[in-house]
């Protein structure tokens, strides 16, 4: 699939006079955040103090004093994690931050994929029986779990729903929903993560207890709890809008003070990252996918009991056993890519005669995998796709994972599946970018032939088209390590709010080979007599040597293997230049 580049606009006037930059912002880095729509230092760099109240967030009220009231009683409230990192992240600051704000008698529990299938499943509600809980407090899931919560309401039990999922037409029979994407909701950032809402109750939780006396002292700190909330924003890939970068800001500066809690520690000190210099990518790439694996191939209460672990001890032991499994995963994840690569290259001929979607099974795939290999099969091809695995081993029903492109919201495009065709699809639920969908093995093929026509009809051919969004040249006295560190602490970057890439033509005056796949590049300016820059391009090698004049879309970073003041290129794109 071919890619191309386009730059942003990056002449959005950033001299503002009614902002004063502090002196550590670079124009440069000015000129990036301008070009992400925040052209004043209060938009590039919200502060905490800047955090969205949760008045705005409808039901949060009821929610706190159901739970007020609950705490009260000394009735047993269960927190009913989901198995991603988001659902295991608002696990932990569910369970924690309850029994920071006083609640005596807090438990949790957490699905097991190929037990009890997703969310507050009736086969869960009846393994919670033994628990005996009075109230059920879902996180990062509920909205779509009509016969869970009818199954855990017929057992006299309380329900509160904490979710951020797009709802169907129907609402569960809960006691208390929060979603910010219910309808009318009028919440201003409709991307808050999982995690991100169950942390506002608990702060509208805080609020109503100090209002009844509850804390004769300090009020208990919550902002403790941003590290965790931070991972599981990252994790879930939601739109990076200012809220989100206040919570993800806040916890990653935690993270890099060191006051992270002990499992995420653990976890940066096994993926071999340091803190000091964490960065929003480094939970996307390191964090999150060992918080996720357990979820994926072994049962998410293992990476849940990690970040609720104090004793750093315990939770390296934990944090290892989740890089083991992590390991573990990529093998699983490798072999089912390269399957599915295999299973692409028969379609190359369609995708380029305008193919909309790619729609991928196999019968021997784990479906704890499958999102991993929609992702990067969508990568590759830049088309919605979907990849299917049998739900149980033998089932005839499939569990699907769906990742889209930009342009076209995959939740949506399943509703209008199911409205066309109700009944095809068993039941769906997600967000613009990822969904999950069940099917019947034997209705795949109509499935497959719908899902095409709606995406063709939704799709316009510039959406279909792969570009990559630059901020432009770099200045030649710019490319050095003081511009890299900037680049690099600017962030979070992430979702909707893209780490800065730029592009230029270079020379590339010399090039080898490493491990077989990635190209190690020395570029220069052409027409300057510069010192050649250090270039990494992963997984660049063609079996085609690079071209003597190129246009190269890159990342500045620092140069961590050789240290000091060294920087490098990350290759993003590489094109012959004329």
């Amino acid at each position: 699939m071919a890619r191309t580049i386009r730059r942003r606009d990056t002449q959005a006037d950033t001299s503002d006079t009614h902002d004063d930059w502090s002196a550590h912002v670079p124009p440069l880095l000015r000129r990036v955040y301008a070009a992400r729509g925040a052209p004043t230092q209060a938009l590039a760099q919200p502060r905490l103090t800047e955090l969205l109240s949760p008045d705005a967030l409808g039901s949060v009220d009821e929610a706190a004093r159901l739970l007020a009231e609950t705490m009260a009683a000394g009735r047993h409230i269960v927190i009913v994690g989901d198995f991603d990192c988001d659902g295991a992240t608002a696990c932990a600051v569910a369970v924690r931050g309850l029994r920071m704000l006083g609640a005596q008698h807090v438990s949790y529990a957490v699905p097991n994929r190929m037990v009890h299938g997703y969310g507050l499943s009736p086969a869960l509600v009846e393994d919670l029986v033994a628990m005996q809980p009075e109230l059920l407090v879902t996180v990062d899931h509920g909205i779509a779990c009509h016969s869970g919560i009818a199954a855990a309401k017929a057992h006299g039990w309380q329900v509160l729903v904490t979710d951020h999922h797009l709802p169907g037409e129907q609402l569960p029979i809960a006691d208390v929903i929060v979603d910010p994407n219910l309808p009318g909701d009028p919440f201003p950032s409709k991307s808050l993560a999982g995690v991100g809402v169950m942390f506002y109750v608990l702060l509208a939780l805080r609020r109503l207890l100090r209002e009844r006396g509850a804390f004769a002292g300090k009020l208990p700190d919550l902002s403790i709890l941003l590290d965790l909330v931070a991972v599981g924003t990252v994790a879930d890939l939601v739109s990076l809008d200012t809220n989100n970068r206040v919570l993800t800001g806040a916890g990653l500066r935690r993270l890099r003070a060191g006051q992270g809690c002990a499992g995420l520690r653990a976890l940066i000190e096994v993926s071999r990252k340091q803190a000091a210099t964490l960065t929003a990518s480094d939970i996307g790439f390191a964090l999150a996918p060992r918080i996720n694996a357990a979820g994926r191939l072994e049962d998410m209460a293992l990476g849940i009991e990690c970040l609720l672990c104090d004793d750093p001890g315990r939770a390296r032991e934990l944090a290892e056993v989740l890089d083991g499994i992590y390991a573990e995963r990529r093998g699983v994840q490798q072999q089912m890519v390269g399957e599915a690569e295999a299973a692409i290259s028969a379609l190359s001929f369609d995708l380029d005669s305008g193919r909309a979607t790619v729609c991928l099974y196999r019968e021997d795939w784990h479906p704890g995998v499958v999102g991993l290999v929609a992702s990067k099969i969508k990568e590759r091809v830049h088309r919605p796709t979907i990849a299917f695995a049998p739900s149980d081993a033998g089932s005839d029903q499939l569990r699907g994972s769906a990742r889209s492109i930009h342009g076209f919201h995959i939740r949506d495009a399943l509703a209008a599946v199911d409205t066309q065709h109700p009944g095809l699809i068993v039941k769906f639920g997600g967000h613009a970018m990822a969904a999950g969908l069940s099917l019947r093995l034997t209705d795949l093929p109509q499935f497959q032939a719908a899902f095409e026509r709606c995406a063709t009809a939704m799709l316009s051919p510039e959406l279909l088209q792969d570009v990559i969004l630059s901020d432009g040249p770099m200045p030649p006295e710019a490319c050095n390590i003081d511009t890299a560190l900037a680049l690099r602490d600017g962030g979070p970057w992430g979702q909707g709010f893209a780490e800065p890439m730029f592009d230029d033509i270079f020379k590339i005056v010399g090039w080898k080979i490493l491990g077989g796949q990635h190209l190690k590049l020395e570029l220069v300016w052409p027409g300057t007599a510069t010192k050649p820059l250090s270039a990494i391009h992963f997984s660049g090698w063609t079996g085609e040597p690079p071209a003597s004049l190129s246009r190269i879309g890159y990342r500045l970073q620092p140069d961590d293997w050789r240290g000091g003041d060294a920087v490098q290129l990350v290759v993003v794109h590489r094109e012959a230049a004329s």
